[in-house]
This record gives structure tokens, C-alpha cells and sequence, in this order.
């Protein structure tokens, strides 16, 4: 099993204004334990491709930023 870390998701698509960062948690645990990424977004609600995109096009950069705080 992968390492779930803390993330810096956006709150909102960047597109339509659409909540998602409250998904990512679910998301991410999900995916990770190996659940189609495109099912775990239909049962989470997201149907607009643009707040799709936003999850799985997400990067995990937090752990590149910290060094600099």
C-alpha cells in the first residue's frame, strides 16, 4: 500500500467553481487501495470532467515544499 501524506488540493475546480477538496481524502484511500478511479468518482459525485480532471490529475508535491517552510 502506498503512503497517503497530506496534500495541497484546490478547494475548487479551477474551470467551473465546483467543490473537490473534500473528495480528495476518499479519493485518494480508494484509488490507493486499487478501486477503479473512474468508478470511485462517479460514487463520490463528480460528473463534470473538468472537477475529474482536477482529482486525478493531481500531483504530491508537499513533501518537495517542506524543506522550505
Amino acid at each position: 500500500m502506498e503512503k497517503l501524506t497530506e496534500m495541497i488540493v484546490p478547494v475548487r475546480c479551477f474551470t467551473c467553481g465546483g467543490l473537490i477538496a473534500d473528495k480528495w481524502d476518499d479519493f485518494n484511500k480508494r484509488t490507493v487501495d486499487g478501486d477503479n478511479p473512474d468508478k470511485v468518482l462517479d460514487d463520490l459525485g463528480v460528473k463534470r470532467w473538468c472537477c475529474r480532471r482536477m482529482l486525478i490529475s493531481h500531483i504530491d508535491l508537499i513533501d518537495e515544499f517542506l524543506p522550505f517552510t
